[in-house]
């Protein structure tokens, strides 16, 4: 399975596959010829109240990703075929979050792989 993670501002590459873009709202200053963006899953972005509570601080990372894991069980069957499509080639889950350690494609990622198991 291959999941790779990538910010929107970052220029996409033929290594990148399949993209797609992981967020509610499209990144600001990021043009949509540029992004080559395949597909856009603003579905299983996280839902505005959880977003606002991680960027205000409001929420640790363990809580975050706690919680948005648990939005995504209403997701699984729409995002199986993400999970497949990483079986037989690169997908690349993009963001605009700065901290590449700690945003919603990172947690996305691990969700996937598990359903592709």
């Amino acid at each position: 399975m291959s999941i790779e993670l990538k910010r929107a501002f970052e220029a996409p590459s033929r290594d990148d596959g399949y993209r797609v873009l992981v967020d509610r709202l499209w990144p600001r200053g990021v043009a949509k010829a540029d992004a080559r963006i395949d597909e856009w899953r603003r579905e299983v972005a996280p839902s505005d109240e959880l977003r606002k509570a991680f960027h205000d601080g409001a929420l640790g990372w363990g809580e975050f990703r706690r919680r948005y894991l648990a939005e995504l069980k209403a997701h699984r069957e729409t995002l199986r075929d993400l999970a497949e499509r990483a079986t037989s080639g690169t997908v690349t889950l993009v963001f605009a979050a700065r901290d590449v350690r700690h945003n919603n494609a990172v947690v996305l990622r691990q969700y996937l792989a598990m359903l592709g198991r």
